[in-house]
C-alpha cells in the first residue's frame, strides 16, 4: 500500500483522505496552516508521495519544500504554470520523481483525446468555425481554466484557419484567425467544458460535465500510485496515456 501525505486540506484534501483506503493509498500525514501543521522532514517522513493541492500563490514553495525531503510529488495546483522550468530544474537536482497537470479528472482526459480527435477531423472543413465554453463555480481564483488552455491549444493544433486563442471579452467582430473561449463563474459548478463547431447548416458539440470531483481525486490518486519509486517530470497526460495502454 502506497503511503501519501496530503498538502492542503480543502475540499479536494478531504475527497483525497475519503477516496484514498479504497484506492490502495494509507494517508500517514495530512499538512495544512489551519491544521497547525508545516510542511519539514519529520512531517513527510512516512510518506511515499505528497500530493499537493494548495493554491498558485503558495503551490511553488511547497514544491520546494516537499522536494527538499527528497519525496516523490503530485501536484494539482494550476496557476503556476509559468514557473514550470524553474520546478523542472528542482526536480532534476533533488532526483525525485513529480507529476503535474491542469486537469487530473480521468474523463477529461478522455476528453481531451475526443477533442484532438474530432477537431482534426473537422477543423480541415473551413465551413465549420469552433468555440469554446467554460463554466466553474464562483471561487475558482483562474480564468480561464488550464483545462481550457489545454482545450484550446488541442482545437488551434487542429484547425487550420485559427492560430489564436481569445479568452477575454471582445468589443468588436472577431477577426477569422480567432478561436474564442469564453469562461463563466457562478455557484457551485464543479466544471462544465464545451467544444463546438457551427456552421450554416448545424451544429456540432462536444461538453465534459463534471457532476463533482471524484474524478480529480480518483486521478491523483492513481498518479500517486504510478509515480512511487519512480524518478523524473511528468505531465498527467502522460501518465493516463500509460494507464490506458495497460
Amino acid at each position: 500500500m502506497i503511503k501519501i501525505a496530503i498538502i492542503g486540506y480543502g475540499q479536494m484534501g478531504k475527497l483525497i483522505e475519503k477516496l484514498a483506503p479504497e484506492n490502495g493509498c494509507e494517508v500517514v500525514s495530512i499538512i495544512d496552516p489551519l491544521l497547525d501543521t508545516r510542511i519539514s522532514s519529520e512531517t513527510l517522513s512516512n510518506a511515499d508521495v505528497c500530493l499537493e493541492f494548495t493554491n498558485p500563490e503558495n503551490a511553488v514553495e511547497n514544491i520546494r519544500k516537499i522536494a527538499g525531503s527528497g519525496k516523490n510529488i503530485v501536484t494539482g495546483t494550476t496557476g503556476w504554470f509559468d514557473k514550470l522550468d524553474e520546478v523542472k530544474e528542482l526536480v532534476k537536482e533533488k532526483k525525485i520523481g513529480f507529476v503535474y497537470g491542469a486537469n487530473f479528472s480521468l474523463g477529461m482526459n478522455l476528453f481531451f483525446k475526443i477533442v484532438n480527435s474530432t477537431s482534426e477531423l473537422i477543423g480541415k472543413i473551413k465551413e465549420y468555425d469552433p468555440y469554446g465554453m467554460e463554466m466553474h463555480h464562483n471561487k475558482k481564483k483562474d480564468s480561464p481554466s488550464g483545462t481550457a488552455k489545454i482545450l484550446s491549444e488541442i482545437v488551434l493544433k487542429n484547425t487550420e484557419n485559427k492560430d489564436t486563442v481569445q479568452f477575454d471579452r471582445l468589443n468588436r467582430k472577431i477577426k477569422d484567425n480567432e478561436f474564442h473561449f469564453a469562461s463563466l463563474r457562478a455557484g457551485s459548478i464543479p466544471g462544465t467544458h464545451i467544444i463546438g463547431f457551427d456552421s450554416n447548416a448545424d451544429t456540432i458539440e462536444l461538453v465534459h460535465s463534471a457532476r463533482n470531483r471524484n474524478g480529480l481525486a480518483l486521478g491523483a490518486i492513481k498518479s500517486a500510485k504510478w509515480i512511487a519509486g519512480k524518478k523524473g517530470f511528468y505531465n498527467f497526460s502522460e501518465v493516463f496515456t500509460e494507464m490506458i495502454r495497460v
